[in-house]
């Protein structure tokens, strides 16, 4: 092996040694710091609107920055009130209405046991008594296990369930000290703006400011777009239901409308986890026509959905569909919900250092060749 050779080899582990070491430093130090890094997105958020009010009205940057984010909290409460508002009212209603249909769909179990399942147990009962007693205990002994394995299921759950609790209870406390963390940060770090950024970079290389400005220009407008996008998904689905509830003549089609248009969110069950249970039930009480009704309207979300996403994703982000599908599938599958951000977010990172010409730099100094310059 000769010594150039040697030399790319030797590069080639400490790019990789310092891109594994940053991730494993940014992951442990991320899980102490997030309210910080909440609070840095929120005023890159906000940094628009604070120079509009500098350079518009003339504002100082103190006042600017509190009165945007005084006007941020403002809506964000405001929405809130609404939704909470909304909902309280929707719960009232379904705490009325919902013991009634508890009560329909009783007397239809009670009507199907009456005309259908205790006719069939008593034949089978029947050819039951007619097997000889091996035959008997084989069976009693398979509806034994399978009993157990379901009360051990069933406990299993309710046990987990109740050792998750406290630490639900715990997390309110922690999630009003993040809010106020983050808002106090926010404002810190939004009135220090020049100064810090300006401190950021005083050290780097002038190659890496200029690649470093461009990912994260980038990077901000592909963030923006994806909220945009998910934004734009939501909003077309929560008008579609609630238009077709209203046309339905369905109560409180606002509520059901937000709650449809929140889970849309959810991997694979989207807005079915509303839609299915809804359709079976109006069907098992005879109400037909609310079914079929329920039944189109479910599936023109659906198929709005799938040809409006990848049209709304490519535009607003510029990433492939299909790269954003696998991205939002690897990040659920490794991390659960918080994937379908964090897959997204990691193929946009990707492909805007990739834009930046990060890699082919990485890559050139691997070779020992000059990095490219544009």
């Amino acid at each position: 092996m000769n010594r150039d050779t040697v030399n790319k080899v030797i590069r080639f582990f400490i790019v990789t040694g310092i891109v594994v070491s940053s991730l494993i430093f940014i992951y442990y130090i991320s899980k102490v710091t997030y309210p910080f890094i909440i609070a840095i997105a929120i005023a890159i958020f906000m940094n628009p609107a604070v120079r509009f009010l500098e350079k518009k009205w003339k504002f100082p940057r103190v006042l600017a920055v509190l009165t945007t984010l005084l006007l941020l909290i403002a809506i964000f409460a405001g929405l809130i009130t609404l939704l909470i508002a909304e909902i309280v009212g929707g719960t009232s209603y379904l705490s009325t209405v919902v013991p009634q249909h508890v009560g329909t769909l009783i007397s239809y179990i009670e009507d199907l046991f009456a005309g259908q399942v205790i006719p069939f147990y008593n034949k089978i009962a029947g050819m039951f008594k007619s097997l000889d007693s091996g035959q008997q205990d084989t069976i009693k002994d398979s509806i034994t296990d399978t009993g157990n394995k379901i009360t051990e299921s069933a406990t299993a759950f309710l046990q987990n369930f109740f050792l998750k609790l406290p630490a639900l209870v715990s997390w309110i406390p922690n999630a009003a000290t993040v809010i106020v963390f983050s808002l106090l940060a926010t404002f810190f770090i939004s009135k220090d703006w020049d100064n810090l950024t300006s401190a950021s970079t005083r050290f780097m290389p002038e190659k890496a400011k200029t690649s470093g400005r461009k990912v994260f220009i980038d990077l901000k407008k592909a963030l923006a777009g994806f909220v945009k996008a998910q934004l734009t998904l939501i909003s077309i689905t929560l008008v579609i239901v609630l238009i077709g509830l209203l046309i339905l003549r369905v109560d409180y089609a606002i509520t059901i409308a937000l709650i449809t248009g929140i889970v849309d969110l959810l991997p694979y069950l989207g807005t079915g986890t509303v839609f299915i249970p809804w359709i079976i039930y109006e069907l098992v009480i005879g109400n037909y026509g609310l079914a079929l009704g329920l039944g189109i309207l479910y599936t023109v979300v659906i198929v709005q959905r799938q040809v409006m996403e990848p049209k709304i994703l490519s535009s607003n982000i510029g990433l492939n569909p299909l790269a954003t599908l696998v991205a939002l599938f690897v990040g659920f599958k490794l991390i659960g919900f918080l994937g379908l951000i964090v897959g997204p977010v990691t193929l946009v990172l990707v492909t805007t250092l990739h834009k930046a010409n990060v890699f082919k730099d990485l890559w050139a100094y691997i070779k020992g060749t000059p990095p490219i310059i544009k």
